[in-house]
């Protein structure tokens, strides 16, 4: 005998519970089914995010800064801290224990927006008058029906052809959260968001880090000016990247990891090391769903196909998240999560790709929201620039982080904010302002003219603001 809701949601990560929850507080009947289990076996949603991915990447981040400032930086401000030691248990479980808090706030909130939960995965079964069927199979098998079903699988990490992650040895973003002990040689493949936050953990503690890309160019994604100033950054503190290399065989054996290479003059070379890291990208989540039972529409990649709006080409069946087209971030799965609710609703959801933040949480750190200077060259477009380097910032120099800048695009004739580009401290949280600007098509100069507090480094922002005009205050 199956059960019956208006809505259910397979997946628990950022997309599909925010989902749930918004759907609930819309006056509908919710399940939700995720399969993430803790150590103990019991429930742990939240799903990569939460378990293997954000939160626990930024709890050893924190650890791992703390550490490096205490050995580094503490002088400066006449602290004398000698034969500083790091546990490595407890910093795993620190971390552990900021994950169970999350998972626990997310069982919480069910419970407070009455979704009811099921621990298990969910499978479509068949389509029914009524709606679709979904099958969850877990410690105990239950039935749901419902006629509108939101998608939330989410994405794997991509492993190398020929060499699957054990997780010991070859490591995926799980295992390398998961290290038990610093390894003395870390090599990494791949420099994007996961290469970078890993590679700079196991540095600070004391691994000789090396990351290997393919690409020739470092960050490619990010505006070329600021990926320069985070290179040379990271070579500064010791975090080896090269470029533009070829990965060949990779051996493992007890000792580690041998992975030879071509590096970017052609020439063979070889890496022995303790534990690799492959961080070469996500595959779309549709392992296990059954999509074939109800002909679910996928693509070439595995992802489901969506419209603009997030629907699939069956009537009442709707994905977000990783497992749809768009960039592999929580927080543009949590806003599709909310749209989709409220399109259910018969409301107008939205979703503005164009002003989707990215943020890489290494130190410095990294966040953008627009367009680079690179593409508003590609499409030709008549742009202003202006930036502004935290080494003129007064909180940046109180910090005794001066690394990095602030950048701003602009429309050469509208002076509309085009993009927005930061290296350098809390980079994270000053790229907000940005958002919201460029939500409301302000212009630089618009940014410009709104008071800062002083001292903050969010003066930097506003100085850069003004740069589009050539009339910076502080520099």
């Amino acid at each position: 005998m199956s059960q019956t809701f208006d809505v259910v949601v397979i997946g628990g990560g950022p997309g599909g519970y925010i989902a749930a929850i918004r759907a609930a507080q819309l006056g509908f009947k919710v399940a939700c089914i995720d399969e993430w289990q803790n150590a103990a076996g019991g429930p742990a949603p939240g799903g990569t995010c939460t378990n293997v991915g954000c939160i626990p990447s930024k709890a050893l981040l924190q650890s791992s800064e703390h550490f490096d400032h205490a050995n580094h930086h503490f002088a400066d401000h006449g602290i004398t801290a000698t034969n500083v030691k790091i546990d490595i248990a407890k910093m795993i479980g620190r971390k552990d224990t900021v994950v169970k808090q999350n998972n626990d706030g997310i069982l919480y909130l069910f419970k407070k927006n009455k979704i009811t939960f099921f621990h298990g995965r969910g499978s479509f079964a068949k389509a029914v008058e009524t709606g679709y069927e979904i099958q969850v199979t877990g410690a105990k098998e239950e039935l749901l029906t419902a006629r509108q079903i939101i998608v939330a699988t989410g994405s794997n990490a991509r492993a190398l052809p020929g060499t699957p992650f054990d997780e010991e040895t070859v490591l995926s973003n799980d295992g390398a959260l998961r290290i038990g002990a610093v390894p003395k040689k870390l090599v990494l493949i791949g420099s994007g968001v996961i290469g970078l936050e890993m590679g700079s953990v196991w540095r600070r503690l004391g691994s000789d880090v090396t990351i290997l890309e393919g690409l020739p160019t470092f960050l490619g994604a990010v505006d070329e000016q600021i990926a320069k100033e985070a290179k040379k950054a990271f070579d500064k503190q010791g975090l080896k990247i090269e470029l533009g290399v070829k990965v060949g065989e990779i051996k493992t054996s007890k000792k580690g990891v041998s992975v030879a290479y071509t590096n970017a003059k052609g020439e063979a070379q070889s890496l022995d090391a303790d534990k690799l890291i492959v961080s070469i990208g996500r595959v779309p989540n549709t392992i296990g769903l059954n999509a074939e039972a109800v002909g679910l529409q996928l693509d070439e990649r595995g992802a489901i196909v969506v419209d603009a709006e997030c629907r699939t080409n069956l009537k009442g069946v709707w994905a977000v998240g990783d497992v749809v087209r768009g960039p592999m971030l929580a927080h543009k799965a949590e806003e599709e999560g909310v749209a989709v609710a409220e399109r259910i609703a018969g409301q107008h959801g939205h979703v503005n790709f164009n002003t989707i933040p990215w943020v890489i949480y290494t130190s410095p750190e990294i966040a953008w929201v627009g367009e680079t200077e690179q593409q508003l060259k590609a499409r030709g477009a008549a742009y202003k620039a202006g930036t502004f380097p935290f080494l003129a910032n007064g909180r940046a120099r109180a910090l005794g982080d001066t690394t990095g800048m602030v950048k701003f695009l602009a429309d050469a004739t509208t002076d509309e904010i085009l993009g927005v580009h930061i290296v350098g401290p809390m980079a994270s949280e000053l790229i907000a302002e940005a958002v919201v600007a460029m939500e409301f098509k302000a212009s630089a100069e618009d940014i410009a003219r709104i008071c800062h507090a002083h001292p903050s480094l969010s003066e930097a922002t506003k100085e850069a603001a003004l740069a589009v005009d050539k009339r910076t205050l502080n520099f």
